[in-house]
């Protein structure tokens, strides 16, 4: 093969593996973020080495250093969580369950049963996908709303435990103020008994 043919060739295969990188991270990109399956493009219920495997070739594929792409930083990122998430045997079974969640109210919606062929189709599994996003933004909706309350509660905990302690500062205060000022209202409160034992013996002495 002639060198120039040897060139050409190698241009094709750079533009080629160019092509997929674009084409990885624009899929990662445009999938949706809370479904982890979505974003490592894998099914439900795969076992943990398919999930590390499909995560390293496509990590290794749209790496930020083998790639010019702008956006390989952000779809780097998205992938590493999805592996992450996936990972996470809680997060995982909030996943799994909201998925079979979908799926449960399709056929209810519908009026189907569990053996219902229709369960089969490709139609079907694009609707159970569209609902599978409504379901984890109404999961991420719900949590978001928890933490809001939750973190509304630990504010108000918060203000109620600042002001205890200015109360109990001011108190303090109030109590040393006093204490500060005992021997001025003893040395006051003896001025004025010997005041009045002056009074007293003066009114008693006899006059002549």
């Amino acid at each position: 093969m002639a060198d120039d043919d040897r060139d050409i060739l190698a241009e094709l295969e750079r533009e080629e593996k160019d092509f997929n990188k674009d084409a990885e991270i624009d899929r990662i990109l445009k999938s949706f973020r809370l479904d982890a399956y979505a974003v490592l493009d894998l099914q439900p219920g795969v076992p943990d080495s398919d999930i590390k495997a499909t995560y390293k070739k496509k990590s290794l594929l749209i790496h930020p250093d083998k790639t010019t792409n702008p956006s390989a930083p952000d779809a780097f990122d998205r992938l590493k969580k999805a592996q992450t998430e996936l990972l996470d045997e809680k997060t995982r079974e909030r996943l799994d369950e909201a998925i079979a969640d979908a799926r449960m109210l399709l056929i209810r919606e519908r009026k189907w049963t569990v053996d219902s062929p229709e369960l089969k189709t490709p139609e079907f599994a694009k609707d159970w996908r569209e609902k599978t996003k409504a379901v984890l933004m109404d999961n991420e909706l719900r949590r978001r709303r928890q933490i809001k309350a939750q973190m509304q509660e630990e504010g108000r905990q918060q203000k109620k435990e600042d002001e205890d302690i200015e109360m109990r500062k001011r108190k303090r205060s109030h109590e040393q103020a006093w204490e500060d000022s005992r021997e001025q209202r003893i040395g006051s409160w003896r001025d004025f008994q010997k005041a009045s034992e002056k009074k007293k013996k003066k009114k008693q002495k006899p006059l002549g």
